[in-house]
């Protein structure tokens, strides 16, 4: 990535950013209660006295829970060790206990890196478990407290197990900071343990951003921007709070160590309070619940269950392609997202054109991914065949596959049942003189070096044929024919 620097009337700054990211797990209840761990369901439904912290209720914690905790810790490289919770004290409406259960100086996962797609490591401070708490709606006004009519808490997300994955302060651009939110979403959802959906709130990202000369080796005073929910907003916060932070200095102000507020709208951050310390929650061991130390054969299951990790599989899939293209890279970014890349990896085992098994993995099987997780390979790669060959169109092809995806069956059959059947080389050769003869002034443009009338005559062709023709073999036949 190229330099990220912020021009000053007195020089250069440098931006230092390092990330907090705040992973919902994908359990079936919370992480001390057997309420339901469920998105959207109506408020204050999922809820009982130990998540509500009311007076005699115990804590249980759920091992499903310590299970993703650890896995996420194993896919980030951390050490796994034994851990202990806290109670972390501090007042809000959406904390019914007044505390949040986390861990402190103890945390599960411990050092670690991501590698950014570039090569750049990002260390990793800690990826500690803790629980989620409820959430509060402002109504009325901008949406936040102050001028707001009244406030609404729902409790359902209070209690929801949480993994908050705390970088090392490494990133040097916004970019980097949303390729390693990227990189890092994709790892989450490789474990299982995180659906990623920021738009839902399931992967949330603090910021803390601060800048200083690029000189200087001396970290300058943090500000925490809250609760960033889309790479978009993470990308053009920290450019405004940097750019902020650099024209207060340049006039000879300072930092203020402080939460700040990013308002998507206005395309800024505003103060929401000043930064606490870790002694200003008052912290102290959680009595209800003992020292967690996962033993050495627990740990060893959880990591044998683990499948290949993002860059393992971007690896194995550029390895089945032999070769590499920024078109390919997109194509490649898709298809893992999806999950399909056991289905491309082992298609192309078979011998099908590795192109073509991209091309239509990426674009037409992903839009019907779980049908296409499930597809046999060797189907699909005889369909890969029957388009290679020219036995049917890319067009036929297309629709060969979408009923592949929806009925199953074998792509000979479906094309028979489709009326899909090859041109013979004499009747594609007919219709494309008739194209010729009909269309006299762009053969002749054509002739003499305009390429581009060529895939207007090819369209001619796929028409007069209504889709039949193969579109490599007729744009071979029109560059022999021009000569």
């Amino acid at each position: 990535m190229s330099k990220y620097t912020i021009a000053g009337e007195s020089g250069e700054w440098e931006l230092v950013v390092g990330l907090e990211v705040h992973c919902e797990l994908l359990t079936k209840t919370k992480l001390f209660c057997g309420c339901p761990n469920v998105f959207g369901d109506e408020p204050n439904t999922n809820v009982c006295p130990v998540c509500l912290g009311l007076p005699g209720s115990l804590p249980v914690l759920n091992r499903r829970a310590v299970e993703m905790a650890m896995a996420i810790g194993t896919a980030l490289g951390c050490e796994i060790r034994p851990s202990s919770f806290h109670r972390k004290n501090y007042f809000y409406p959406d904390m019914p206990k007044d505390y949040q259960v986390t861990q402190y100086d103890e945390p599960l996962n411990v050092g670690g890196a991501l590698v950014l797609g570039d090569g750049t490591p990002i260390g990793i401070v800690r990826a500690h478990m803790e629980e989620d708490t409820g959430k509060t709606t402002h109504m009325g006004g901008d949406g936040r407290i102050h001028g707001a009519d009244y406030s609404l808490v729902d409790y359902n997300r209070s209690g929801v197990p949480l993994v908050e994955i705390v970088s090392a302060p490494d990133l040097r651009s916004p970019e980097e900071a949303r390729s390693y939110v990227s990189e890092l979403r994709a790892i989450l959802v490789a474990t299982g343990a995180s659906d990623g959906r920021m738009e839902e709130g399931s992967l949330r990202v603090d910021a803390n951003v601060s800048v200083r000369r690029v000189t200087s080796h001396e970290f300058g005073t943090r500000c925490e921007i809250k609760n960033l929910n889309s790479l978009r907003s993470l990308v053009r916060a920290i450019d405004y709070e940097a750019r902020r932070q650099v024209e207060l200095l340049e006039e000879g102000g300072s930092v203020d160590q402080e939460t700040r507020h990013w308002n998507e709208l206005e395309g800024r951050t505003s103060s929401m309070r000043s930064k606490e310390e870790a002694y200003d929650y008052r912290y102290f061991p959680e009595p209800d619940l003992v020292p967690l130390a996962p033993p050495a054969e627990w740990l060893a299951e959880v990591v044998a269950g683990l499948g290949l990790m993002p860059a393992d599989r971007r690896e194995r899939l550029a390895l089945a392609l032999g070769e590499s293209s920024e078109a390919i890279e997109e194509q490649i970014a898709t298809v893992i997202d999806l999950g399909l890349d056991d289905l491309v990896v082992t298609t192309i085992a078979t011998g099908a054109d590795s192109r073509l098994v991209m091309a239509r993995a990426a674009n037409e099987a992903a839009q019907h991914p779980d049908a296409a997780r499930q597809l046999d390979p060797e189907r699909f790669g005889e369909l890969i065949g029957l388009e290679a060959s020219g036995t049917l169109s890319a067009t036929q092809a297309k629709a060969v596959l979408a009923e592949l995806l929806t009925s199953g069956g074998h792509p000979v059959d479906i094309a028979d049942q489709l009326g899909f059947k090859a041109l013979a080389s004499d009747e594609l050769g007919a219709v494309i003189d008739a194209v010729i003869t009909a269309n006299p002034g762009e053969w002749e443009r054509y002739v003499g070096g305009d390429d581009k009338v060529a895939q207007f005559l090819l369209g001619k062709v796929m028409r007069e044929t209504k889709g039949r023709a193969n579109g490599k073999l007729v744009a071979e036949a029109l560059a022999s024919r021009r000569g």
